[in-house]
């Protein structure tokens, strides 16, 4: 049995349409504080990533008896180092958006699996995005069209939607772009015995 330890709609149908038998629950983590410490200390995107990814599968599979908890995190980095954050309002994603025009960013997308208070896998991956150049009117037509579509998206934005449109190159994996690094889990659980090798 695999639970998901996350509510993210992406997540949930990347799982569901490669054949995964999962059930998706609530972590119940404080994120928000937790990612603060974090970042205070200087932790990199990627470790942060893994951090908070491991703090929802180990919160959950602490209560959930044997069963296989899935979590996840992703965290994007500017080519500074800046890691930005879902953006709390329309103003905010703009703001984004001109912070990441004609620049490259990481996403660092990690999960962790957990079973019964102890992480037992994971894996970090990332992905590398190119922003074209963009207008001010392109970025205000894109927020106000797509805001219900991207406020709860780091970088503003959905890949597999008109956040395309923000590209000029990309360099990594679609799953890890959407949130998961998809591949590394179906073969984990293949070796696991979970899922048909």
């Amino acid at each position: 049995m695999l639970v998901l330890a996350s509510r993210s709609q992406a997540r949930r149908a990347m799982l569901d349409a490669a054949g995964v038998a999962f059930e998706a629950l609530s972590p119940n983590v404080d994120e928000d504080t937790l990612k603060e410490g974090l970042k205070a200390e200087g932790i990199t995107a990627r470790n942060l990533a893994d951090a908070l990814a491991e703090a929802k599968a180990v919160r959950l599979s602490s209560r959930t008896g044997g069963a296989w908890v899935l979590g996840a995190d992703q965290v994007l980095a500017l080519d500074d180092g800046t890691i930005l954050d879902k953006p709390v309002d329309v103003s905010e994603a703009k703001a984004h958006l001109r912070l990441m025009s004609g620049r490259k960013h990481k996403l660092s997308s990690a999960a962790v699996i957990a079973e019964q208070g102890k992480p037992i896998w994971r894996h970090v991956d990332i992905a590398t995005l190119s922003v074209r150049s963009l207008s001010e009117a392109f970025i205000d037509s894109y927020v106000e069209s797509e805001w219900e579509q991207i406020r709860h998206c780091v970088g503003c934005y959905e890949i597999e939607g008109k956040g395309a449109q923000l590209f000029s190159a990309i360099t990594g994996s679609h799953f890890t772009i959407m949130g998961l690094p998809l591949l590394h889990l179906l073969d984990f659980l293949r070796v696991r015995g979970v899922m048909p090798s």
